[in-house]
């Protein structure tokens, strides 16, 4: 059972951002093995994907230096699941903005999640990991007790737009300018999209969470019925007039 008294914590500067780990299970040998584990596989994503550093093996494909069967199974792993992503969003999820392979927009979920199966592959069942603020959760925050994730309002600094409540395995991801500014681009225009001021969207695994997130933010007025036909996944957008909208289940985990 998870018990906060017990509580394991970690934060990690990598990746160009922050990552943090909040393990609520007894903190067995195995489990701290693990945790060591989880960070060092943020740090060998970072290696093979940072598109700023020049010799990351996504940047040398990227410059025609390797090709795909000379880079680790890794890469193959996250191009596929990009290219899932743009199919299923009819192409609003791309990997080549403004002309150079630029998987990011998957990759943080995707080494997020895989952060969280290795703590849960030796035995931690209740568990935060934080990517920037985008989350998995697993399990419970205490016995009995959901865990809570505060959403920032895009357009009211220091107030929360909603708070998500989940007792199960759940991630949650917000896409928007508040943090970075307009850094998602409209991938059919090429210019920076401007028709939502923010997108969060709850689903299974942070993987496509992530990434649906972002295709959904990119897409703006066609959003949330591109997000309706999902299975397993409701979002809440805030337009920068200040006006909301959810998915018809979003009520089961938001306020």
């Amino acid at each position: 059972m998870p018990d906060t008294a017990i509580a394991l914590r970690h934060v990690e500067h990598v990746m160009g951002t922050v990552f943090s780990f909040d393990v609520r299970d007894r903190p067995t040998p195995a489990i701290r093995d693990a945790l060591a584990a989880a960070v060092h596989h943020l740090h060998r994503v970072d290696a093979v994907f940072s598109t700023y550093r020049a010799d990351s093996h996504i940047s040398r494909l990227d410059r025609g230096e390797i090709r795909l069967k000379d880079c680790p199974p890794e890469v193959h792993e996250v191009l596929s699941l990009c290219a899932h992503a743009t199919y299923a969003s009819d192409g609003w999820f791309s990997i080549v903005p403004r002309g150079t392979l630029d998987p990011s927009g998957l990759v943080k979920g995707w080494a997020t999640e895989a952060a969280s199966r290795i703590l849960h592959d030796a035995g931690a069942r209740h568990t935060c990991v934080n990517g920037g603020g985008d989350v998995q959760l697993r399990g419970q925050a205490g016995p009995g007790t959901a865990w809570r994730v505060g959403v920032a309002h895009p357009l009211r600094p220091g107030e929360l737009v909603t708070v998500v409540t989940a007792g199960h395995d759940l991630a949650v991801a917000t896409s928007g300018t508040a943090e970075r500014g307009a850094h998602i681009v409209d991938p059919h225009s090429g210019r920076p999209a401007d028709a939502l001021a923010s997108l969060t969207l709850v689903g299974p695994g942070l993987t496509l969470t992530d990434t649906y997130a972002t295709a959904a933010f990119a897409r703006g007025e066609g959003a949330q019925a591109w997000l309706e036909t999902l299975d397993g996944y409701e979002a809440l957008a805030v337009l920068p007039d200040g006006r909301e909208w959810r998915t018809p289940g979003f009520s089961r985990y938001g306020t």
